[in-house]
């Protein structure tokens, strides 16, 4: 079953907005985009909160990217520059 995850968060006091997008990108096509069952994903911003949707052909597809994902420089250089005490993460399973 096909699944949407879901994460908000804002940027770390000292993070710079065009530093953070390029990070976004690069971790998004280096290693996001890579991942088995990796369908679709996108950042948007609202103020100075921030979404990221990803969609997943499976959970289980989800949870190993998110197992492999602890490892990964492109990532963590991404996951530094976010306040990690806003950071929350859903997911939800597709209806179809």
């Amino acid at each position: 079953m096909t699944m949407i995850e879901a994460v908000t968060f804002r940027l770390a006091p000292d993070a710079r907005e065009e530093e953070f997008l390029e990070a976004d990108r690069h971790a998004q096509t280096e290693f996001f985009y890579t991942r088995r069952g990796m369908l679709r994903r996108t950042t948007a911003r609202n103020g100075s909160e921030w979404l990221i949707l990803t969609l997943w052909a499976s959970a289980e597809d989800a949870d190993a990217c998110a197992e492999s994902s602890r490892t990964d420089r492109a990532v963590a250089r991404w996951a530094a520059m976010l306040d990690r005490t806003s950071v929350t993460t859903s997911r939800y399973h597709t209806l179809d």
